[in-house]
């Protein structure tokens, strides 16, 4: 059994935590409130945060995110006009969320999915695929494990450098959801 801390508590965060408790494993959450506060018991610490968030979250945890996996599923979105990333272009977010906490190991997954595919683990006809980027091998298998545990299948994208293309297929589903030329019901399927 793995522990999770979610920090965050809207409909990803949410689903996130379902499918984790569906493959029997402990989750909690902290609120944006208890932020900085509450402890990080999670051995997987997931940021299910609007990406402007994160910065704040590193400064109030970085000492507790040492030697933890951490899970970014941010999309860093320029909020204001909706159309473009705000991280460097042979950047990502989380490669910069790996440069400020060195000693933790940073994943990119779940940022090309929307909560209503991870709840009911379809997109379509097509089982809900979680893509997970990263750089420590047995991190993305514990995460993988969990997650297909749960219901739902993964994908290993490759090294953490492939991020900043997840984060650019992330961007572009959610302005299709919100130019309403997709469903936040829908996505983006891998078929095998």
């Amino acid at each position: 059994m793995t522990s999770f801390t979610i920090i965050g508590t809207g409909n990803m965060a949410n689903a996130i935590g379902g499918i984790v408790a569906d493959g029997g494993n402990d989750v909690t959450f902290i609120s944006q409130s208890d932020t900085g506060t509450a402890p990080l018991t999670g051995d997987v610490v997931v940021l299910a945060v609007p990406y402007p968030a994160v910065d704040s979250i590193i400064d109030a945890y970085s000492d507790q995110l040492a030697g933890k996996i951490v899970v970014d599923i941010t999309n860093p979105l320029n909020f204001e006009t909706f159309d473009s990333l705000v991280v460097p272009a042979a950047s990502s977010a989380a490669a910069e969320i790996q440069a400020k906490v060195p000693s933790a190991k940073v994943l990119k997954a779940f940022n090309t999915t929307f909560a209503g595919t991870l709840a009911t683990k379809r997109v379509g006809d097509s089982d809900t695929t979680v893509l997970i980027a990263g750089d420590d091998a047995a991190a993305k298998q514990t995460l993988a494990a969990v997650v297909e545990a749960g219901g739902v299948k993964t994908l290993d994208a490759g090294a953490l450098s492939r991020a900043r293309e997840l984060e650019a297929l992330g961007f572009l589903q959610l302005t299709l959801a919100v130019g309403e030329k997709m469903s936040w019901t829908g996505g983006f399927a891998t078929v095998r």
